[in-house]
């Protein structure tokens, strides 16, 4: 990438970019000076130190402090790849915790934008043990409930990837930026270029959002006051209904009206919903489930919600592993959650148990019921069995006159009960699946017309 590349801008460059008027207070820790030459008495260390810092200006990889990001105050740091790689040694560790701790301490959001090649070899072991300080630092905020956010710029490699990085709540990256864990001169010389790209990691579900510079001052405003902190906040209101169905007179007419391909889906809700959404995207396991929208979101008066919705196709483990994550995170900063119920069911193809349906759908069961903030649900199309269920409430979940809920599709329950497709229809009748059945049999409070 080209050094005048936005992605490669300076530390101070970047944080200009988001603060803008607002301005940035910087901080610095108590010295604490290094013997001559490091650690490890590498020759010439002091050398290239001090031309790094002839070069850019600043004394270490990391520059920190406070400032405002559009309404939001918060702590920033910023890597400066311009000394050394941006890379990380004792000095630059001291920065990070006491940027963590000065989050800690303030109860602000940490903004980290990172730019680095990872831990600095001329401090050999004293360097790589300052990730398991980050570590430590980002598991306290976290304890506290207060949102690591990352932007990643190029280059963010190694173990500033690994921790300050994709260690964060909700990770962002510029266009066209390398990021990975293996650096440009030590992957496998025939490996794909497109795994180390911001790009790429975005497809394999490791970056929330490709994020260009220009956007970028907006997106973070819309991050911070999703994320909080908040003080307590109210159960998520529950969405209008998008269509004008009557309620069906037979367990057939249910299941016709929720697979309906001209009823309203989870975009529909969501845009009703909705004066901002923000998207969280993939597993951090590798795996996207292009079924299933999560992220955050802010209503029109200013209430931030956590979304999970299903779109009408079967969910994939990664779906599942995204929800918990996505409901995990809400719960952590006490942001109310709303889930939309629109499945078939869970996959069931061969791919999917390999990838862990079964252990990822408990996942989901046990983000849900753990949760301490509201969760609210809405079943606005198909509730397929243990597939939906994963997702929905267990004391607050609400239906629209075009949905069903199923212990099994009513197909599927006729052949396992041996009966000729002809009683398709009456099985649909004796499952109770209807949306005024659900409220009889006190799955749902309420349906929503």
């Amino acid at each position: 990438m080209p050094a005048d590349s936005p992605a490669r801008a300076t530390a101070r460059e970047t944080i200009a970019l988001l603060t803008g008027a607002a301005g940035f207070t910087e901080h610095r820790p108590p010295s604490h000076p290094l013997p001559p030459d490091g650690p490890l008495g590498w020759a010439g260390y002091d050398a290239a130190r001090e031309r790094a810092g002839t070069r850019t200006g600043e004394e270490e990889s990391v520059v920190y402090g406070t400032g405002v990001v559009g309404d939001r105050a918060c702590v920033l740091l910023a890597f400066e790849f311009g000394f050394l790689g941006g890379s990380l040694g004792r000095l630059t560790g001291d920065r990070l915790a006491a940027a963590y701790e000065l989050a800690l301490t303030r109860r602000l959001p940490l903004l980290a934008l990172v730019a680095t090649g990872g831990s600095r070899m001329q401090e050999g072991m004293v360097a790589l043990t300052q990730l398991q300080r980050v570590a430590a630092a980002s598991t306290r905020l976290r304890a506290a409930g207060l949102p690591q956010i990352a932007v990643v710029r190029d280059p963010t490699t190694g173990g500033g990837w690994a921790t300050v990085g994709a260690g964060a709540d909700v990770v962002l990256a510029l266009p066209g930026a390398q990021v990975g864990f293996a650096g440009s001169r030590v992957r496998p010389a025939d490996a794909d270029p497109h795994a180390y790209s911001a790009e790429g990691q975005f497809a394999a579900g490791q970056v929330d959002a490709v994020v260009p510079p220009g956007g970028l001052a907006r997106a973070l405003t819309h991050w911070l006051r999703a994320l909080g902190p908040h003080g307590a906040l109210p159960t998520a209101p529950l969405p209008r209904a998008r269509s004008t169905a009557r309620l069906p007179e037979t367990g057939r007419e249910a299941v016709a009206a929720a697979r309906d391909p001209r009823r309203p889906r989870a975009e529909a809700y969501l845009a009703d919903y909705f004066g901002a959404r923000l998207p969280l995207h993939g597993d951090r396991c590798g795996g996207t489930d292009p079924g299933l929208l999560c992220g955050f979101g802010l209503r029109a008066d200013g209430l931030p919600v956590a979304y999970v919705a299903q779109c009408g196709t079967p969910t994939r483990p990664a779906g599942y592993r995204a929800a918990a994550r996505t409901i995990r995170l809400a719960d952590r900063l006490g942001v109310p959650v709303l889930t939309l119920i629109d499945t078939p069911g869970a996959a069931n193809d061969a791919e999917a148990e390999r990838a862990g349906a079964g252990a990822a759908i408990a996942d989901a069961f046990a983000a849900i019921a753990a949760a301490r903030v509201p969760v609210t649900t809405l079943v606005i199309g198909e509730g397929g069995s243990g597939g939906a269920l994963a997702l929905a409430a267990p004391d607050n979940t609400h239906v629209t006159a075009d949905s069903y809920f199923s212990v099994i599709a009513p197909e599927l329950a006729a052949a396992i009960l041996k009966r000729p497709p002809s009683e398709t229809g009456a099985t649909a009748d004796q499952l109770r699946l209807r949306p005024q059945d659900l409220l009889e049999l006190g799955f749902a409070r309420s349906i929503v017309t």
